[in-house]
């Protein structure tokens, strides 16, 4: 069966939806086709989206479509990742099961279940075409919404289509903020109208058996539009005998009938028998799904007492069989019934429910979703039970566990021995779930009732808050006030230790913690690994800003060494990507690049999500460091959106570097102005936040001086012009930043401060032989200031980089080129430089630098094309690169993006990027394409591995 044969539909649940079922339709061809894809459906309740979504099901369920559907329900926002695991049939519980494991060790557990859901996506998608439908996204929790941001995009290149649904105005406005990322993303979004008048007409003839008439439609106009309401108007109005038809038209009968559009639901309701009402009220409070089981103990009957009321309740059409449950009809209908509950009573049978639930043992989930907002003050048994299920849903969604926390603490009496612990609890789950602001405030009000030996506790959990939220002053200040207390246990001491040297290490305040790190490191046999790892760690970075890099190499390899042997939270600081910088800073990239993969497999098995964006953007600047522009990008931008999503920005100026340097590269001067405006923007708003602001800050100068504005340029680069420490720390991290501050001083006609860069460049040359990178840029700096043309051959030839090779050449062209220096008037030695130079660049994707160098040559005589003979095409299976071309033969294979990462040592967020390019050169969507396509190639052509 092809896309061909899911035309757009034609009967009734599709009345008045002509653009929406075109959608559908649409959606669903291309997932037969093998294209992914999303469709996002939102508006007002009763406007239509459930029906709407149950005709997406019939249609792919006749086109042969594996389904899955799923809801979210404003009851069950406590248990994580709901909708999404239940359309799927799966649980925390059964992934865990087919890892045969206990995880006992993991702190967080949402970047490992996304990532095992996706496993199992793919999985299923590999056998054929699927539709996933999830309704009512507005009361979704915070980690089926996260979950669903990262799975559509990654998985759209699957033949999987998702309907995506939320009523507009109602809920959080997280689920609106993950329709505008998946809109930005591709995804086809559309708002249901009310219906027109031509469909109202057609609905009540689908209903009637027979066209309406005047007074029947102007009837209909009080329903405004709203499928639901006009479905119940019209079947009220059969019921009650209102309608009369006579030859194929029908009207009302009585005067009465308007006062029953406003009744709507309320007729249908009053319409049952007193019993059922009832029974039906109190099956509100359970949810607008629930199970007999439920509703009969609630009630305190055996199940078979009340199928006489269930059935009545369903031949009225108020509830629907859905698998194991009843259902409401519609939200609406769930609705009225909660509403003729007064407050008094539904409070008291959401606590009778609480403590039925809670007396059948097992998970305390459930029992928490009506205890958390029924129970009163000091009620000591439900506030064991909040505790418990706080327990368990932490680990998956810290962000629904901080607020049963709150809710928790705001229960417990002043005087409660038990307020402490939960306010602890509390702290941690908002830290963990990134709502900082209000961790701070709780720990802050503690800490004003807090007896003494409870405040050592409070500030270490000030100063981790503070450290998160970007704050590293603020940090080192809360950390040193919890040292100083009398009363701290040698646990917390390592902590506040540890907390107080990664503070000081972000603040850029090295020297500070120097006497401590040293007497820690002195006897480690007194502390614990968190404040020894720590120790190292600061020691790294010190010895590193004193430009001795192979000790701070040295201590950061003890510092992994120390954090991986020991508890899970002197693992939270990760040093290895610390490490993974280092490595990268003196090109070391094959070493840097184990690390920080080593790194990043820690990170999702241990569930620190706070992490989860950190190895995208140090991998992001190894890539920029081994001249990968297009993976450098990709990394950049899968990691800025990530950390955007869970508001972790530590090491955000990162990115925005890496893709400023990127975009200036290849001439695009405005994208880069963006992306310094976003770098500055974070930088002035998180002021203390200072990781990579010494590297990213000199990329900002680039951009500037690229831009034309060397004064800028200059005033940006003021610190490592003038200061030793700044300079030498800069000339470590980027040594290739020695030429650009000598040219750039140099035209601002400052040669003394271009004297001070080579003299630093120098002696870390001469104190760090064993890295011949910075040789290599002490050599091209020195061959710009002194006009040293053996200096810049000796950076031509030594120098690691393809594009640094490329600017040491383009300025030995320069000079040679140049009749007013020593070394010029040689055209014939400054021509093969300068053509060096435009193939260095040409090959790094540089193509501003060489379009530079190509109008040098330009001026000499020498016309070069846009590129050379051997350039690729635009488009075409000869456009594919050599990364592209492995890329596609493996899933030409059938493997998958993590299996093609793991094949190849790069990241699953790589591979995404190159797939895209791949497509979009080869003008195909899907893998389900590229397969056939590769497949069909002759065997002269035929991709590595394709066949």
């Amino acid at each position: 069966m092809t896309g061909a044969g899911l035309g757009r539909p034609s009967r009734p649940g599709w009345r008045g939806r002509d653009r929406e079922s075109q959608a559908v339709a649409e959606l669903l061809s291309a997932a037969e086709s093998g294209r992914g894809g999303a469709l996002l459906v939102e508006g007002r309740s009763g406007v239509g989206k459930s029906r709407l979504l149950t005709e997406a099901i019939d249609v792919a369920a006749g086109h042969g479509f594996m389904l899955a559907q799923g809801a979210a329900d404003e009851c069950g926002r406590l248990r994580p990742m709901e909708p999404l695991m239940s359309a799927l049939g799966e649980s925390a519980h059964t992934l865990r099961a087919a890892q045969g494991g206990t995880l006992a060790d993991m702190a967080d557990l949402r970047l490992w279940l996304l990532e095992r859901l996706q496993a199992r996506l793919e999985e299923r998608v590999a056998r054929g075409p699927m539709l996933i439908v999830l309704d009512d996204l507005h009361w979704a929790d915070p980690t089926a919404l996260l979950a669903l941001r990262s799975l559509v995009p990654e998985l759209a290149s699957y033949p999987l289509a998702w309907v995506l649904s939320r009523t507009a105005g109602d809920g959080s406005g997280d689920a609106e903020r993950l329709f505008d990322f998946l809109e930005s993303d591709g995804a086809t979004r559309i708002e249901l109208r009310p219906l027109d008048y031509v469909a109202t007409a057609e609905v009540a003839t689908d209903i009637l058996g027979a066209e309406p008439g005047p007074d029947l439609l102007a009837l209909a106009e009080e329903a405004g539009g709203a499928p639901y309401v006009l479905t119940e108007l019209f079947e009220g109005l059969l019921d009650e005998g209102a309608v009369e038809i006579a030859d194929g038209h029908a009207g009302v009968t009585s005067r009465q009938v308007p006062r029953r559009v406003q009744a709507g639901t309320r007729t249908r309701l009053d319409k049952l028998s007193p019993r059922t009402r009832h029974l039906l009220e109190v099956a509100a409070v359970l949810g607008r799904s629930f199970p007999v089981d439920d509703l009969a103990d609630l009630l305190g009957e055996p199940a078979s007492a009340l199928l006489p009321e269930l059935e009545e309740a369903q031949r009225a059409g108020v509830v629907t069989p859905d698998g194991d449950l009843l259902t409401f009809r519609h939200h609406l209908m769930w609705r009225a019934v909660t509403e003729t509950l007064s407050q008094p009573v539904r409070l008291a049978l959401h606590r009778q429910a609480g403590e039925m639930l809670l007396a059948r043992g097992g998970s305390a989930i459930p029992a928490a979703g009506h205890l958390m907002r029924y129970t009163r003050p000091g009620d000591t048994g439900a506030l064991a039970a909040l505790d418990q299920a706080l327990q368990e849903v932490l680990p998956s969604s810290p962000q629904t566990a901080a607020d049963l926390a709150v809710r928790a603490v705001e229960l417990t009496d002043p005087g409660d021995p038990q307020r402490f612990d939960r306010s602890m609890t509390a702290v941690y789950a908002l830290t963990a779930g990134g709502r900082l602001a209000e961790a701070s405030e709780l720990a802050n009000t503690a800490l004003e009732q807090a007896s003494p030996d409870k405040i050592a506790r409070l500030r270490y959990e000030l100063s981790y808050i503070h450290l998160v939220a970007g704050r590293p002053a603020d940090a080192a200040d809360e950390a040193e006030r919890a040292l100083a207390a009398e009363s701290l246990s040698d646990d917390l001491r390592d902590l506040a230790q540890h907390v107080l040297f990664r503070a000081l290490f972000f603040a850029f305040d090295h020297p500070r913690g120097r006497e401590r790190a040293e007497a820690v490191v002195a006897h480690p046999e007194r502390h614990g690994h968190a404040a020894l790892g720590g120790a190292h760690a600061l020691l790294a970075h010190l010895t590193w800003a004193e430009g001795h890099a192979a000790e701070a190499i040295a201590r950061g390899w003890e510092s992994v060494r120390v954090a991986a042997s020991g508890p899970l939270r002197a693992r939270h600081a990760h040093p290895a990507l610390h490490l993974g910088a280092l490595l990268t800073n003196i090109r070391q990239l094959d070493e840097a690049e184990t690390v920080l993969r080593a790194a990043d497999e820690e990170i999702t098995a241990l569930g620190h999500t706070v992490h989860a964006a950190s190895p995208a953007l140090f991998r992001a600047r190894l890539r920029l460091a081994a001249d990968r522009l297009d993976d450098a990008a990709a990394e950049a931008r899968a990691g800025l959106a990530l950390a955007d999503e869970l508001g972790t920005h530590a090491f955000a100026l990162l990115g925005f570097a890496v893709l400023a340097v990127v975009a200036v590269r290849r001439g695009d001067l405005g994208a880069a102005a963006r992306q310094a405006e976003l770098h500055d923007s974070l930088y002035r708003t998180r002021r203390g936040m200072m990781y990579g602001s010494v590297w990213s800050s000199w990329v900002m100068a680039t951009v500037a001086e690229a831009r034309g504005d060397l004064g800028k340029a200059l005033e940006i680069a003021h610190a490592p012009y003038t200061e030793p420490t700044r300079r030498r720390w800069l000339l470590l991290v980027e040594p290739d930043a020695a030429p650009w501050l000598v040219r750039t001083a140099l035209a601002a006609g400052r040669r003394s401060a271009a004297e001070d860069i080579i003299a630093t460049a120098e002696r870390l040359a001469r104190d760090n032989l064993e890295f011949p990178v910075l040789a290599a840029a002490a050599a091209h700096a020195r061959g710009i200031l002194h006009g040293d043309a053996e200096a810049l051959t000796q950076a031509v030839t030594t120098h690691p980089s393809g594009w640094n090779r490329a600017s040491s050449a383009e300025d030995l062209g320069v000079l040679l080129a140049s009749p007013e220096t020593a070394a010029g008037s040689d055209r014939e030695a400054a021509i093969d430089a300068l053509e060096q130079a435009l193939d260095g660049y040409q090959q790094t994707g540089a193509s501003r630098d060489a379009a530079r160098v190509r109008a040098r040559l330009r001026g000499l005589g020498v016309r070069r094309r846009q590129g050379t003979g051997a350039e690729r095409p635009d488009t075409g299976w000869d456009s594919l690169t050599d990364t592209e071309r492995k890329v596609t033969a493996l899933v030409a294979q059938g493997l998958t993006n993590p299996q093609i990462a793991g094949q190849m040592f790069i990241s699953a967020h790589t591979v995404k990027f190159h797939l895209r390019q791949v497509f979009r050169k080869l003008g195909i969507a899907s893998r389900v394409e590229l397969a056939r396509l590769a497949t069909g190639r002759s065997p002269e052509t035929a991709l590595p591995g394709a066949r």
